[in-house]
């Protein structure tokens, strides 16, 4: 089972957090509407999800579904290939109304990076690493 094809985001508000991850930070997804049932985005990589929230916790235990609270322990990357383009991808999710969370900044591991959260409080770490290499899919190669 050594892969992830998707990670699904359940979303409070399905407009808002399509706007945010379509139009403001330019995923990819043949969605025009405004308020879908689900969204797939096209992006390279493992792919990206949105689906309501609350029939996405009925999903997982329609008796009893798990309640949303807090920092879940799990952040989503974005993996730069220059300390500006960490400083352009962290610009482009304030102005598409990110809360940004930690400015970039030089990190112990040698690296630069910072946080942002999308609407519903979901955390992306955006960093560079001085001596990353990616594959022909713009995948971090990890040895």
């Amino acid at each position: 089972m050594n892969r992830i094809n998707l990670l699904t985001l359940g979303v409070a508000d399905m407009t808002a957090s399509l706007r945010f991850y379509r139009d403001g930070l330019g995923f990819e997804t043949s969605v025009t509407e405004d308020n879908p049932d689900v969204v797939f985005f096209k992006n390279g990589g493992t792919r990206l999800a949105l689906y309501p929230l609350e029939e996405l916790a009925k999903d997982i235990d329609a008796a009893d579904p798990p309640q949303r609270g807090g920092f879940s322990g799990i952040t989503i990357a974005f993996n730069a290939k220059s300390q500006e383009e960490v400083e352009a991808v962290m610009d482009q999710a304030r102005k598409a109304g990110g809360t940004v969370l930690k400015e970039p900044e030089r990190v112990f591991w040698g690296g630069y990076s910072g946080y942002f959260s999308d609407p519903d409080g979901y955390v992306w770490e955006v960093a560079y690493g001085p001596d990353w290499q990616f594959d022909g899919q713009d995948m971090l190669i990890i040895d």
